[in-house]
């Protein structure tokens, strides 16, 4: 009978470890998934932070070219203006789509195109896209772990009990919108 009790209690212990243990690694990768977000978040920022020096330089050497540099800074302010990871998503495929067009016609002037703050700019534009790509990647690979260990079982079980649910994945759109954006001058 004692021998039968204590089976019983390490049972018990060994199940409650396991749930406290499967409990605080989804909290764990639920808050990865957060911070890799934020990071995804501050080179946005950055981004944007850019774009409108990159328009200001352009405006001088590009007179006729008006709707370009408008609709640069309204895909801009879309991008900021998004909320959640979908739509997030489509405004920063605008916003790429919009700078490759800008892109595309400075190629028209050459003095643009040697102007050494453009120049910078260029560099400090292509740095933040590069980190933009680490930064997603960094979130999809942690919206992938977090995805499958609240499908896998036993840990579903403790998932679908305390509200963990599926994350969404920082995807680009149309394999047309897959080039990145080029800044060659």
């Amino acid at each position: 009978m004692v021998g039968f009790i204590l089976f019983l209690l390490i049972l018990i212990g060994v199940v409650l470890l396991w749930f406290v243990l499967t409990y605080n690694l989804l909290i764990r990768l639920r808050t990865s998934i957060k911070n890799a977000w934020s990071q995804i978040d501050v080179q946005l920022k950055r981004r944007y932070d850019l774009i409108p020096n990159l328009v200001e330089v352009a405006k001088g050497y590009m007179a006729h070219e008006r709707e370009t540099l408008e609709n640069v800074i309204k895909a801009r302010q879309q991008a900021i203006d998004a909320s959640g990871i979908r739509e997030q998503a489509q405004a920063e495929n605008f916003l790429a789509q919009t700078l490759r067009s800008l892109f595309a016609v400075v190629e028209n002037y050459p003095d643009l195109k040697a102007n050494q703050n453009m120049l910078s700019l260029q560099e400090e534009l292509t740095s933040t896209e590069n980190k933009i790509a680490f930064a997603r990647q960094f979130y999809n690979d942690e919206v992938m772990r977090y995805n499958a260990k609240i499908q896998s079982i036993p840990a579903n079980l403790i998932a679908s009990s305390f509200g963990f649910t599926k994350e969404e994945f920082f995807e680009i759109g149309e394999s047309s919108q897959r080039e990145p954006v080029k800044v060659k001058f």
